[in-house]
């Protein structure tokens, strides 16, 4: 089951979330990044360089042996996806932004994703030759991250309407999707698994619980408005687990590394949603002061 889980369904599964992802988007929300560039400038320096030197300080509080280490990093540095679009429409966050800032990550997490893993192989299994991205596996990355993302955005520019018919059920596919990717990265690796859940729950809730909360706080200190800082800490605090376990897996070809974006795919569901209750209960109580 593993090989198999591996080599077909992973890749599959991922391609067919980030086409989906593709049917939502246009070069409009490329070209809307200008509209709200202080909020998307923002967001990308959160998700970009404080998320990530985060991750580094907790993976050293932690002291997690170096492959999960090198797989927390490999979280870190993963993009949003369809889920922060959910989760910021559930809780009236600025869907649009979500959208326009998930574009663009897809596009920057190309070149930031292996740069970011690289730097973490390099400090916590230095002398390892066999792990890394090399150019030919940066290839990979690419051909997963954007490609099938390409194609979504092509078929929704010359057959809108399917597009938009597509949608919802593309979504709702996607999250049964990414369920049925983690629970069989669990089964697969059990043993591993149930071995390390004990020191990497701690570790994915507090990181998912800090990555919502700065990506919301930071852009209301630079008075950037409300909706758009919850899109902001859906779209920083919400990480493609999906992605991060296919990497770690086809790329980096470490059956263990693969193991924080499980636990943490499983986990940030339900610290995501405490957050935005939280969010949403106080927006409330200050409009009624």
């Amino acid at each position: 089951m593993g090989s198999a889980l591996t080599t077909i369904a992973l890749p599959v599964a991922l391609g067919i979330i980030m086409f989906g992802l593709g049917l939502s988007l246009t070069v409009a929300d490329f070209a809307r990044v200008a509209k709200h560039p202080k909020a998307v400038i923002i967001a990308l320096v959160c998700q970009l360089i404080v998320l990530p030197a985060i991750c580094f300080g907790l993976v050293l509080l932690f002291a997690l042996p170096p492959v999960l280490a090198i797989g927390m990093m490999l979280l870190a540095a993963s993009p949003g996806g369809t889920t922060a679009n959910m989760y910021s429409h559930l809780f009236r966050g600025d869907v649009a932004l979500n959208i326009s800032l998930t574009a663009i990550n897809s596009v920057i997490a190309v070149f930031t994703l292996p740069l970011i893993t690289n730097l973490a192989i390099a400090y916590f299994a230095p002398g390892d030759d066999e792990l890394g991205i090399q150019f030919a596996k940066a290839l990979e990355v690419f051909a997963i991250v954007l490609i099938p993302v390409a194609l979504g955005m092509v078929v929704r520019r010359l057959w809108p309407r399917f597009a938009d018919a597509m949608d919802k059920p593309v979504r709702i596919a996607s999250m049964l999707i990414l369920a049925v990717v983690i629970v069989g990265a669990v089964i697969a690796n059990r043993d591993l698994f149930f071995a390390h859940v004990g020191e990497l729950a701690a570790i994915t809730v507090l990181f998912c619980a800090l990555s919502l909360t700065i990506g919301f706080v930071v852009p209301r200190l630079f008075k950037v408005p409300r909706v758009q800082a919850v899109a902001s800490a859906f779209e920083i605090g919400i990480h493609n687990a999906t992605l991060a376990i296919v990497l770690a897996v086809t790329v980096l070809e470490s059956e263990q590394m693969q193991l924080p974006g499980a636990v943490y795919g499983v986990l940030m569901f339900f610290v995501a949603l405490a957050f935005g209750f939280l969010v949403t209960r106080r927006g409330r109580e200050r409009v009624t002061a």
